[in-house]
């Protein structure tokens, strides 16, 4: 019997139990480390990648699957006529959704959606696909629902410091040298209708302060906010500062789920550890 099989690009950020809730199916991203090749969340860690960089100032280089892997990774459903969504990391961010949307447009029944984000704002889409298909809907129908909630996704992080990305040749040696001088945690924030990242606000002072005040302003700057779930996601924290941001969270809005996810290999290696996001829709 044909049934409607629910995937994801790896960087989606889900804890295993929601995976699991959803039937979730990842592709990989590839993490270059060195002379080796490694699949995100399979077999390496963001921990492991943060000791490299301590021991050897070696980051590794992330890449999306080409189209060839992720038709062989959709056919394994769609020879056997199922039909496939699919959550892709942003379009403005990697070349995965293009990548994926080529190897829809030559097996067919593979419905790529463009989540213009990255983690659980990715995770976001991944669980409202998985709501309806737990309904019963049409995979087409799946796809023009998931698609128009791209915009009412609001992701964004508080990154202690600059070195992975300046590392990583994201920012110059003197943004990094003067956020490292001032103690400045800058806000990076995902533009939800073209997936690109800027910065928002700079926070200064100790980083549980900052995560603290970064969790009141994002949460009283929306209006409507979907109370159902929320994501505080992290690469790498105290559990001092998942505490109080929960907590923060708990003051402002009545959600009904709060979940705690760890960031994987592909987004941690870019922000580095100590980085955290909370991350919610608006209705």
């Amino acid at each position: 019997m044909s049934k409607i099989i629910l995937s994801a690009d790896s960087t989606c950020d889900l804890s295993t139990a929601l995976l699991e809730r959803y039937d979730v199916h990842l592709q990989p991203l590839r993490i270059n480390l060195g002379d080796n090749i490694y699949q995100d969340g399979v077999d390496i860690t963001p921990d492991e990648i943060y000791a490299t960089f301590e021991k050897d100032r070696i980051l590794p280089k992330t890449s999306a699957p080409n189209p060839q892997e992720y038709i062989d990774y959709f056919r394994q459903w769609t020879d056997e006529g199922h039909e496939v969504v699919h959550i892709s990391l942003g379009s403005g961010i990697s070349s995965s959704h293009q990548n994926a949307k080529l190897a829809s447009e030559e097996l067919g029944n593979v419905y790529v959606i463009d989540s213009g984000n990255l983690s659980t704002g990715m995770g976001h889409l991944v669980i409202e696909a998985g709501e309806r298909i737990k309904k019963g809907l049409p995979a087409s129908q799946i796809y023009e629902e998931v698609d128009a909630l791209k915009s009412k996704v609001h992701a964004s992080f508080v990154i202690d410091t600059l070195t992975y990305l300046y590392e990583g040749g994201r920012c110059s040696a003197l943004q990094a040298f003067s956020a490292s001088l001032l103690k400045i945690k800058p806000c990076i924030e995902v533009d939800n209708t073209s997936g690109k990242m800027d910065v928002g606000r700079k926070y200064r002072g100790s980083l549980t302060k900052a995560f603290k005040r970064y969790t009141k302003d994002q949460l009283t700057s929306h209006d409507n906010i979907k109370k159902d779930r929320v994501f505080i996601t992290h690469s790498g924290t105290s559990q001092e500062n998942i505490d109080v941001v929960k907590e923060t969270i708990q003051e402002l809005v009545d959600f009904d789920e709060i979940f705690v996810t760890r960031a994987g290999c592909t987004i941690s290696s870019h922000c580095g550890p100590n980085t955290l996001g909370v991350l919610f829709m608006t209705e």
